[in-house]
């Protein structure tokens, strides 16, 4: 199939998909039409829940197996929009749209791809295509609901929008809720054991602390305390008091380092909302990393989290647009972006299978 087929198509699909809604756990028309196109294709699909995948058509379980992965779920549009947040218009180069840039042109160039290496035997790898859900709000029924799904994974390409730079690595997001507990009493009198002062102690530490492994792509692991409430009433000293930190975490610690340092250091009771998004890296030298380093790409650490974040694997993030329009008012991508990202995924690809 020629690289012109490739591009029409995706951009047909890309306007479908801008035209269905699809906010975070809404997205069954959007994967409804992922896996008709796959299938239209004559690609074998496959379906849970609002994820769609495929395998390519001479898969064999004896070869590595390389994953291409995107999302297709968005956030609802917000309220400086001037224009349908769902009519996939045209003007110029640009194609507007909820979800265009964010990420719905990597998830078709993606599918471009993994359609242009679908019927080629004697590979290397196997390719598996994921556009999975729930992406936007980190829900458990995305990608990480599917992965049991794919097999042994050798490594991992995730389309978000980078302008087709290789984002070798990505900071990890744990959010963690601490709680400082004292003893109440009037604020009249020497009584009580106030929760607001001790954990005025633990909040001064996060503030202060710095990790001695320091990232050469992010520096120093990040903790901001975000969130403190105390307190009923006036006169009465607060038994205790909650404060939240958000902490991004770098590729030198696992989030369980980080919470275990932690939990040296403070008195406050410190219950993280969950460890599953971790930091993410693949190695420079990784022979995908070098076939874009060889088509003029540059190399650079994401600050921002992604699906990524759920898996185990080395991953490299990688994808059509501009990160800065994401969740912007009248999102837009490149029709220009497109072609260009089929044209290196593919070149990418070509130079290791």
């Amino acid at each position: 199939m020629n690289t012109e087929t490739l591009y029409s198509d995706a951009v047909a699909l890309l306007r479908d998909l801008i035209r269905i809604p699809s906010p975070s756990r809404e997205e069954a028309g959007t994967a409804e039409r992922l896996a008709a196109f796959l299938s239209d294709s004559g690609i074998e699909t496959h379906r849970k829940k609002n994820n769609v995948w495929a395998f390519n058509r001479h898969y064999d379980p004896a070869k590595p197996t390389i994953l291409l992965n995107s999302h297709h779920d968005t956030v609802r549009p917000n309220s400086g929009y001037t224009r349908d947040p769902y009519d996939p218009a045209i003007e110029g180069d640009r194609l507007y749209g909820l979800g265009s840039n964010d990420a719905g042109a990597s998830g078709v160039s993606l599918l471009a791809a993994f359609r242009h290496f679908y019927d080629r035997e004697e590979m290397k790898y196997n390719l598996c295509v994921a556009i999975t859900a729930e992406e936007e709000n980190s829900g458990s029924d995305g990608l990480e609901c599917v992965l049991p799904e794919l097999g042994p994974l050798d490594f991992a390409i995730v389309g978000e929008p980078t302008q087709m730079q290789l984002a070798i690595a990505e900071r990890g997001l744990m959010v963690v809720d601490c709680t400082a507990r004292g003893r109440s009493g009037h604020a009249a009198r020497e009584e009580g054991d106030n929760a607001i002062y001790k954990a005025m102690q633990d909040i001064e530490w996060f503030r202060s602390y710095r990790f001695p492994k320091v990232s050469e792509l992010f520096g120093a692991v990040k903790m901001t305390v975000t969130i403190i409430s105390a307190g009923t009433q006036h006169n009465v000293v607060p038994a205790e008091c909650r404060f939240t930190v958000d902490i991004r975490v770098t590729d030198r610690y696992t989030n369980e380092e980080v919470l275990d340092e932690i939990r040296r250091h403070v008195r406050s009771e410190v219950a993280p909302r969950s460890t599953r998004l971790k930091p993410s890296s693949i190695p420079p030298a990784h022979p995908i990393v070098r076939a874009g380093l060889a088509l003029g790409r540059t190399t650079y650490g994401s600050p921002t989290t992604s699906d990524q974040a759920l898996l185990d694997i080395p991953s490299l993030k990688l994808g059509v647009g501009d990160s800065a329009r994401s969740h912007s008012a009248d999102e837009f991508v490149g029709l220009s972006e497109i072609r260009e990202g089929i044209d290196l995924y593919i070149r990418m690809l070509s130079a290791i299978l």
